[in-house]
């Protein structure tokens, strides 16, 4: 399929009440049409793998088409300027995350980009650092805690940024590299501990949220096992 089709495909499925309902949960409403990611998902499994279609879609400019462009990707064709463009033009948590944990995770310079844009000042930007830190450590599954064991001295650092979407990535990094295993769950409970005693509000939320998931019985119980 052509982009152009895609395109007017996609525009034949806004759905103007369902921005309004995205809006309420976060979601820019900005160049959105209100598809659902479970339409967008369909339409990409009959657009196929397609790295020119993927960033004729991101150029478009529209919600929808972007998500659909991160499914279209292929992770082996993306560069680190593709992934520094298209990171510049995040501007909602939704686009942040989708393209962090369906294609950028899946590419070469994942764990670079993660520590380069967990120091950024834009928001979505350092946002997605974060959530980088968080989808590989799920799902980078024969990765030696070296790999992780980095992320939680920039998890600390940046625990006082009172942003809500960076607070909360930050927050998700920590708890998931605390549940991967024994050893980083060790690790993971002393960072936030540190994080605690911070003078700082952000960083207060972040580690008393981290520790009551890390230390409770059913994340203990599950390690032990």
């Amino acid at each position: 399929m052509e982009h152009v089709e895609i395109l007017e495909k996609l525009k034949s499925l806004a759905n103007p009440a369902a921005v309004v309902e995205m809006a309420r949960y976060g979601i820019n409403p900005n160049n959105s049409l209100g598809i659902s990611i479970t339409s967008i998902r369909e339409i990409a499994r009959e657009t196929g793998k397609d790295h020119s279609l993927a960033s004729q879609l991101w150029e478009a400019g529209i919600r929808e088409a972007r998500m659909l462009a991160v499914l279209a990707d292929e992770a082996k064709l993306v560069t680190g300027e593709q992934m520094d463009a298209w990171v510049s033009d995040f501007d909602s948590w939704d686009v942040c995350d989708h393209c962090c944990s369906a294609l950028f995770r899946y590419t070469e310079l994942a764990y670079q980009k993660a520590v380069e844009w967990s120091s950024d000042e834009r928001e979505f930007v350092k946002r997605a650092g974060f959530v980088l830190m968080a989808t590989l450590t799920i799902s980078d599954k024969k990765a030696p805690d070296e790999n992780f064991e980095p992320f939680l001295v920039l998890i600390k650092r940046e625990a006082g940024d009172d942003r809500n979407y960076v607070r909360k990535a930050v927050n998700w990094a920590l708890r998931q590299i605390g549940k991967r295993n024994p050893g980083l769950n060790e690790r993971a409970i002393e960072t936030a501990r540190e994080i605690h005693a911070m003078d700082s509000k952000s960083a207060r939320w972040i580690a008393s949220d981290a520790l009551r998931e890390l230390t409770g019985l059913p994340v203990q119980q599950r390690l032990r096992r």
